[in-house]
């Protein structure tokens, strides 16, 4: 990856964490520290790999990916809006009932969400059926999943990747966002899934490790399961839970809280700085 590309990536994640910052406060509620740690891995996905078209949001030959991880939607919502599929404006909509940008994505009402999402395990399983479909049809589009490392506790999970296994769903890259919190804790102490590598392996899927805030690594673990055949694509992505404010960063009490007044104007005093700073380079 080029420094220009490299740039260009880093300036579009700083972006989405402000309007992720944003939308949370603005709406008093919304899961704010996943979303923050999931940023980088989203930018990467709809600005530099997936093939898609913001104007043609139903396009059957498009890629499709599935939050599986489904409370982040303040950042698929702020991806989204930068990457064209609706106006940013209409992010002050988040959580609104004015608005249809709800807490988890409904597939039927907001442009470029393609499978509605919300309870922890089925994305994956749907996932795995856009995968099945797009082989049954002959399509060579790609079907990418985020889940959480706390949602991999889910049985369903497992299940699913018995399926895309069974079925040597090439075709198929799930991505976990590996922060090590969930909202009771420490996933270790909640229900510890280590080692997923081995476990994941043990199911049938290539693994892949990333570093999830690393453009140059995301690169070469999605272009690494791209080239993959016969079978799924596991990539295990290394986060921080609330990545890019210092006082959110590897704590569990930011899963699902929104910051007070006081708290979001020094978390945008941090997030504008780092804009500010990849702006400057």
């Amino acid at each position: 990856m080029d420094q220009e590309k490299f740039k260009r990536l880093s300036l579009t994640a700083a972006r989405g964490r402000i309007r992720a910052m944003e939308m949370v406060h603005r709406a008093a509620s919304g899961h704010i520290g996943g979303s923050l740690s999931a940023m980088d891995i989203l930018t990467a996905l709809y600005f530099d790999v997936m093939r898609i078209d913001p104007a043609r949001p139903k396009d059957p030959d498009r890629d499709r990916f599935v939050l599986s991880k489904g409370h982040c939607t303040p950042a698929l919502y702020a991806v989204l809006a930068l990457r064209g599929y609706f106006p940013q404006e209409d992010l002050k909509l988040f959580r609104s009932i004015e608005g249809h940008y709800s807490g988890h994505p409904d597939m039927n009402y907001v442009p470029g969400v393609d499978m509605s999402t919300g309870s922890l395990g089925q994305g994956i399983s749907a996932a795995v059926g856009m995968a099945l479909a797009g082989r049954l049809d002959r399509k060579d589009y790609r079907v990418y999943a985020l889940l959480g490392d706390g949602e991999v506790e889910e049985g369903q999970v497992w299940e699913a990747f018995m399926a895309a296994s069974k079925y040597k769903l090439d075709n198929l890259c799930a991505i976990v966002d590996i922060n090590g919190l969930q909202i009771d804790g420490r996933t270790s102490d909640v229900m510890p899934s280590e080692p997923l590598d081995a476990k994941f392996a043990a199911f049938g899927c290539q693994v892949i490790p990333a570093d999830g805030h690393d453009f140059r690594s995301l690169e070469a673990a999605l272009a690494q399961a791209a080239e993959h055949r016969g079978g799924p694509s596991v990539i295990l992505a290394r986060t921080v839970k609330g990545k890019g404010v210092s006082f959110m960063e590897n704590d569990a009490g930011w899963h699902g809280k929104a910051p007070n007044d006081e708290q979001f104007a020094k978390a945008m005093e941090e997030l504008q700085a780092a804009l500010e700073g990849w702006e400057g380079n």
